[in-house]
């Protein structure tokens, strides 16, 4: 790709491949990545690694919060859970968003708020402005990955995407992991507000370095947005994500939880019908007829259980099981997230060359065996019997998590892509509130032998789905080869 093709006044994107293949493909070795794209990845990271790591960095300095803004802690605790019901409202606009304004533009536009957001939470007088002002990053910060996807999956074609579209995993992952650390030390040295201002260069570059390199993308000037669809769904999924969270919550009546998540699933049943008969679905849902689609849709669903649920139940295990305190437990989870960011551009790689179906297989089931031992084990285990298998399991995620969101790019069309990163970001999210849910129920009841059993059954539910990726896959290649 040329220079002027990343220009950030560029309008039309490198189309993507004809995705006719998704299976084993040799010939990737032949096609190399230039600077160009690389550098791209690495500007997109920027948005992705801030998001992500500002799901896990306020968290540590709720208490503190709250005594410095006289605020009672299940008032503060939506200074977090606003951040994430905001996520959740954002992801449904991202696709149409990307396509009337050029998914460039709005990803740019999606930093900038997030990082003006950030600078204003630093500065917040008031516990209800500090909530304000988080719903209005968590909104930014839900348009910044399937819109810096839908860039590298523009740019790059499908044949390479997996390689590429890896890098952006490692901010993903490692970004809440940072998150504790990051948190606590800046908490032992300096004053709250800079769990937000910390944002702020971060945002910085990425804005400079955008400007420059990320391409403005196409606009459909006739798209119409169905305003009656993006409400349902924009209803429907902070419902459902607030009551599967709510119903670890032993302070919120039984009911409530399970009345909110019904409600959501009845919003998303009238978003479903209403965007079959629309003329300009806000989410074009006929990508679903593509049998590998809906596999890998179904996997990333399952493992964004197992991403985002082990991100609840391991700080939990060193903290109350190995009495850790909060910088030393992000230490510990680093034993996770670092062999996940080393084994990503490998997993990319492997994608491009074998089929994400294969991967995936690789992947939950490694994880399997990398949980069992935690159901087992006491839970104060030998540390580098602990560390062994936390990095056992940060391999298995990299294998896991990722290879089916992108085998879902490769299939789809390439005017639907943005359709296909929105789709695949809310499955991640849901199955990620309802995997925390889920291990937390089990622990509270239970304790952790029973919560890991819980985390290896999802695993296996995991290698079920991707079993089914690779044998769609297959006979998708299958077809496309006969004369």
């Amino acid at each position: 790709m040329s220079r002027t093709a990343l220009a950030g006044g560029a309008t039309t994107p490198r189309p993507v491949d004809p995705p006719h293949r998704h299976g084993p493909n040799p010939e990737v070795e032949d096609e190399r990545i230039g600077w160009p794209v690389w550098r791209l990845a690495w500007v997109i990271v920027f948005g992705a690694f801030a998001s992500g790591l500002d799901t896990s960095l306020v968290n540590v300095g709720l208490d503190t919060i709250g005594t410095d803004l006289h605020a009672e802690l299940t008032t503060v605790q939506w200074v977090a859970n606003g951040y994430l019901l905001a996520l959740a409202v954002a992801l449904p606009a991202a696709g149409w968003l990307g396509r009337r304004l050029g998914v460039g533009r709005l990803w740019l536009l999606a930093l900038a708020t997030f990082t003006v957001a950030s600078g204003l939470c630093a500065v917040a007088p008031s516990i209800a402005a500090l909530i304000g002002l988080r719903v209005l990053q968590g909104l930014a910060g839900g348009l910044l990955i399937p819109a810096g996807q839908t860039v590298l999956g523009q740019a790059v074609g499908s044949r390479r995407l997996g390689r590429v579209m890896a890098t952006l995993g490692i901010a993903v992952t490692v970004g809440p992991a940072l998150g504790p650390v990051i948190g606590g030390l800046l908490l032992h040295e300096a004053s709250w507000r800079w769990l937000f201002a910390i944002n702020l260069p971060i945002g910085a570059v990425g804005l400079l370095l955008g400007l420059r390199y990320v391409p403005s993308g196409r606009v459909d000037d006739a798209l119409r947005l169905d305003w009656q669809a993006l409400g349902w769904i924009s209803v429907g999924l902070p419902l459902i994500v607030y009551g599967f969270t709510a119903v670890a919550d032993r302070g919120v009546p039984t009911a409530v939880p399970a009345a909110t998540a019904v409600g959501g699933a009845g919003a998303l049943a009238v978003f479903v019908r209403r965007s079959r008969r629309s003329r300009f679905p806000l989410i074009d849902l006929a990508v679903f007829r593509a049998r590998a689609f809906a596999a890998a849709t179904a996997t990333s669903g399952v493992t964004g259980m197992l991403l985002f649920g082990s991100g609840l139940l391991f700080p939990l295990y060193f903290q109350l099981g190995r009495h850790a305190g909060v910088v030393q437990t992000g230490i510990e989870l680093l034993g996770i997230a670092g062999p996940t960011a080393l084994v990503l551009p490998v997993a990319g790689r492997l994608v491009d060359r074998h089929g994400g179906g294969a991967v995936s297989v690789l992947g939950t089931a490694l994880a399997a065996v990398a949980i069992v031992p935690f159901a087992v084990l006491p839970v104060n285990a030998d540390p580098v019997v602990v560390h062994v298998l936390l990095a056992s399991l940060g391999i298995a995620i990299a294998l896991a998590a990722v290879p089916p969101g992108i085998t879902a790019y490769k299939t789809v069309d390439p005017a639907k892509l943005a359709d296909a990163t929105t789709t695949i970001n809310i499955t991640q999210r849901l199955g990620g509130a309802l995997g925390g849910t889920l291990f937390t129920l089990v622990l509270l009841d239970a304790g952790f032998h029973a919560a890991f059993w819980t985390m290896a059954a999802t695993s296996l539910a995991a290698l079920a789905t991707a079993t089914w990726l690779s044998i769609a896959l297959r006979d998708t290649t299958s077809l496309s080869d006969a004369p």
